[in-house]
């Protein structure tokens, strides 16, 4: 019996060891259900129209349908998903299965949601319970925990190619990639709608979710350039076919890229719509941004800021006189910051005109300054009034109420129209006495270009009526250097009066250092954006055969949005994210409820998930699927629209989700395949929860959550970088698997066999092949020999010394049951022949234990 457990034809022998019976011809009536003999047709609805978006199901609105009409459906315990599932069972002449006993209930739901089989003690917990809402509370449980957005989010993470390698010759590592994986784990965890979670991922930088515009470019990056103008556009069209093909997959069901050189040949999708699309994504580049400073973190350095202006204040009388250093240049202009001091001047107005930048570029300032005393009349919030000679277009952060608004940083800056040269003329409410004019580039200190190297102050009663009060030519040649600031001199004053002054300066040289530390934000893997050119239809696909220009709009199976072709960056992705999230949109909520689905039971009502077009599958129950969607925008109960926990909740009390996963012959023979879903059918766990399930069972997994990826690779950082899979394992290692660091090309040397992607491309369902690789792996590779010790530390530490406890406390804790007799006899005689590490071996290696039962 013992070497049935290891024999890859059998199934779980939690079928067997659980007394399974075979259920042959159950009634509808098991489920309480009795439904008309003609109950509702499945059959699409025919099409009065040749419309190719009308006669197509997935094109058409969703409407919710009427639930089998059946009395005793009304129970307390009815869930409308059974009364669709018992329908499409009577049409086939088929009754659903009996529900499992807890045992496997508990199991399949921690396995399903977590990842993670349940321990003894909380199954234990669970038989126990006798209220008649035990399952429905530890279903709470379950989507409470933390562990669920990490189990969830890696089937996410394959729908969008997520990786943190670029791919191709050089496939470098992206440091900063992390952030997306965890934003996505977060969301999950929070039930964040999912319209918000789609429009986040598109337009998060607007959206206050910055991090969620790894997205866009999450997929392969071909960093080698060359100055082959073919090659260059080539690798631009297949940056930007990427975006838009995984947009339209991922959240559409579409296959975009089918329209790259001809129209779609299949759904109503016509050439020059393709690049309507990729219009949107035409201002995306890859690359790592600085994220938002946070409000506490701004909060903070205004903080120092004030110290450090009150240390100035007390060090002021030290300042070296003027007189002593009339010849000396001032230090060279630096991006953070610079002062310029001249003798007091009435006025009204003072322009800041710009002749020449670092590089060429156009000009930034992020806060023009004028100071009067001890006060900045130069703020917005004194009745100032800026202008400028122009403004660059289409950037929320770069706006000319930013330079005088208080509020320093690239995140809040101006940036001229002009290259290289720009003026801003500040109009204060009255005439000000003003002494000095502080300017930077960015005082968060993460942007070096565009500096204002040759510039000229004026400042007059009017702009009609103004005189220079300073200019770039009492400073050093520009070179890029930090500011060295004033000269403090504490030779001519009292012993006391000097060390108060030394004190004052170490001081002040420390908060300057706090606030470098304190002003640094983190960066993400989540792309840049400019404005873009206009965009041509390609014909035949060839970026060097360019047609008309095409506007950016979205696809027209739905009511179109199309913009001016000069339309701002962010608007472009606004537009198109509003469109895949509205709730009319026939597609989007189709889409990922059955994505949800898929993964509940293994396969989506449609099993093309990424192909919901007239090429793919047509849904096995169209009525379940469009009362899903339906109940995720809208739910019946007056809940929150769009959450996904809701879902997952109708589907894991449904009594479908609960049947047995027992074969019938008579099943069998009509659905083999079980499409009609007239048992839950066991499948292997996925790579991710194979590894996460041994370190769990052995009582070496780290929980610990997000950050920076860990390694499963050795990695040799030359100009190509080269992986190479570990053979040794350590702590460092036992995080679970979704937190170590995804590589493009290459898989983890023992669990990449189980049929993991890449990275390379969308995964919108795993493959599952068995191979005897995967067995090799799994029975013969330094990771599992050596967590088989660890298992079997844990037996001896928590069993005692006897083989007999010993084996029915790994039974325990690698099945959630006590062994049977004849697996009991048979597991004692083999360790104490082979040895208890063996013994484990063959417990992780076994199906019981790689299956969702």
């Amino acid at each position: 019996m013992f070497r049935r457990l290891l024999d890859p034809a059998h199934r779980p022998p939690r079928s067997r060891a659980r007394g399974w019976r075979r259920v042959v011809g159950v009634a509808i009536a098991g489920w309480g259900l009795s439904l008309a003999a003609d109950g509702p047709s499945t059959a699409a609805p025919k099409s009065a129209t040749n419309d190719p978006i009308a006669s197509h199901w997935s094109f058409r609105p969703v409407q919710r349908p009427s639930v089998p009409s059946n009395p005793a459906w009304r129970a307390a315990r009815a869930n409308p998903i059974d009364a669709f599932v018992a329908a499409k069972l009577a049409e086939n002449s088929l009754g659903p299965s009996p529900e499992a006993d807890r045992t496997t209930l508990i199991r399949r739901l921690y396995l399903v949601m977590l990842g993670i089989a349940p321990t003894p003690e909380e199954v234990d917990r669970f038989v126990a319970d006798t209220r008649p809402d035990a399952f429905e509370r530890i279903v709470d449980r379950v989507l409470d925990d933390p562990r669920y957005g990490e189990r969830w989010a890696r089937h996410w993470l394959d729908v969008v190619r997520f990786a943190e390698t670029n791919g191709f010759e050089t496939n470098r590592e992206r440091p900063n990639g992390w952030r997306f994986r965890d934003y996505v784990i977060a969301s999950l965890n929070d039930d964040k709608p999912y319209d918000q979670f789609v429009r986040e991922q598109l337009a998060g930088d607007a959206l206050g979710a910055d991090v969620a515009t790894g997205f866009l470019v999450g997929g392969p990056w071909d960093i080698v350039g060359s100055p082959d103008p073919v090659l260059t556009a080539q690798q631009r069209a297949d940056q930007l076919d990427d975006m838009a093909n995984t947009t339209g997959t991922a959240f559409l069901g579409l296959t975009l890229g089918c329209a790259r050189c001809h129209s779609h040949k299949f759904d109503p999708i016509d050439h020059g719509e393709y690049y309507a699309m990729t219009a949107i994504f035409s201002g995306v580049q890859h690359g790592d941004r600085n994220l938002p400073m946070p409000a506490s973190q701004r909060a903070r350095v205004n903080e120092i800021d004030a110290a450090i202006r009150s240390h100035e204040a007390s060090l002021a009388k030290f300042i070296r006189k003027p007189a002593a250093v009339a010849t000396d240049p001032l230090p060279p202009v630096n991006a953070r910051l610079n002062e310029e001091k001249f003798a007091p001047v009435m006025a009204k107005v003072v322009r800041f005109t710009i002749r020449a930048t670092e590089g060429g570029a156009e000009p930034c300032i992020d806060e023009l300054e004028a100071w009067s005393g001890d006060r900045n009349v130069a703020l917005a919030s004194n009745g100032t009034k800026a202008t400028a000679s122009g403004t660059i277009a289409g950037y929320e952060i770069h706006k000319l109420e930013h330079v005088n608004d208080g509020r320093a940083g690239n995140s809040r800056s101006w940036i001229s129209s002009e290259a290289g040269k720009g003026w801003v003329q500040l109009e204060f409410a009255k005439p000000e006495r003003i002494e000095r004019v502080v300017w930077g580039r960015d005082r968060d200190d993460h942007f070096k270009d565009r500096v204002a190297t040759d510039y000229v102050i004026e400042a007059g009663e009017d702009a009609t009526h103004l005189r220079v009060v300073a200019d770039a030519t009492r400073r050093q040649p520009y070179g890029g250097a930090a500011p060295t600031g004033p000269v403090y001199v504490f030779e001519g004053f009292g012993e006391r009066e000097a060390a108060d002054g030394r004190r004052w300066l170490a001081e002040l040289e420390g908060a300057r250092k706090e606030r470098d530390a304190a002003s640094k934000t983190p960066m993400a893997y989540a792309g840049n954006f400019s404005q873009p050119g206009p965009t041509h239809r390609l014909h035949r696909g060839d970026p060097m055969q360019k047609r008309e220009p095409v506007a950016p709009a979205t696809l027209r199976i739905f009511e179109p949005v199309s913009l001016d072709p000069a339309a701002p960056e962010r608007e472009r992705r606004l537009k198109l994210a509003g469109w895949i999230a509205n709730p009319r949109n026939p597609l989007t909520a189709r889409v990922i409820a059955n994505r949800v689905w898929q993964h509940q039971f293994g396969v989506g009502l449609v099993d093309t998930p990424n192909d919901f077009g007239k090429n793919g599958s047509r849904p096995t129950h169209p009525e379940l699927l469009d009362w899903l969607a339906d109940e995720l925008v809208i739910p019946r109960d007056g809940g929150r629209s769009w959450s996904l926990k809701h879902l997952h909740r109708l589907i894991l009390t449904s009594a479908t989700w609960r049947q047995s996963s027992a074969p019938r012959a008579d099943a069998m023979e009509r659905d083999a395949g079980n499409r009609m879903l007239w048992r839950f059918a066991p499948r292997r766990l996925e790579a991710e929860a194979i590894r996460d399930g041994i370190l769990a069972a052995c009582g070496n997994l780290d929980r610990t959550a997000g950050g920076p990826s860990f390694f499963l690779h050795e990695v040799d950082r030359e100009n190509v970088y080269h992986y190479h899979p570990k053979e040794e394992f350590g702590p460092a290692e036992s995080r679970r698997m979704i937190y170590a660091l995804k590589v493009r090309m290459e898989q983890d040397g023992i669990f990449g066999s189980f049929d993991c992607p890449d990275g390379s491309l969308v995964a919108p369902k795993r493959g599952t092949s068995t191979t005897p690789l995967q067995a090799l792996n799994l029975f013969n590779s330094r990771f599992v020999m050596g967590q088989a010790e660890i298992f079997a530390a844990r037996l001896r530490r928590e069993a005692g010394p006897r083989v007999e406890d010993q084996v029915r406390r790994a039974w325990r804790v690698a099945f959630d049951r006590w062994p049977e007799p004849a697996e009991q006899t048979e597991a004692v005689a083999f360790a104490k022949a082979e040895g208890l590490p063996a013994l484990c071996r063959a417990v992780l290696n076994s199906n019981e234990f790689l299956f969702v039962p």
